[in-house]
């Protein structure tokens, strides 16, 4: 069974973004859940902080 565990959960009105880091992989990961879907880029991440920062990047960019 792979471990997850959730480092990061912010809501507003617009959205939810969790970061986490995942056990199997030893990674960051992060993933934008709107009322569309679940969105986030494949990409792995070495701190929680850089997921963070991608992540709150990428929410700057697709607003």
């Amino acid at each position: 069974m792979t471990s997850t565990r959730i480092h990061l959960l912010v809501s507003d009105r617009r959205l939810i973004l969790l970061v986490f880091y995942c056990e199997e992989q030893q990674v960051w990961q992060f993933r934008v859940l709107r009322g569309t879907g679940v969105f986030g880029e494949g990409k792995i991440y070495y701190t929680a902080e850089a997921a963070e920062k991608a992540a709150r990047e990428w929410i700057a960019a697709d607003s």
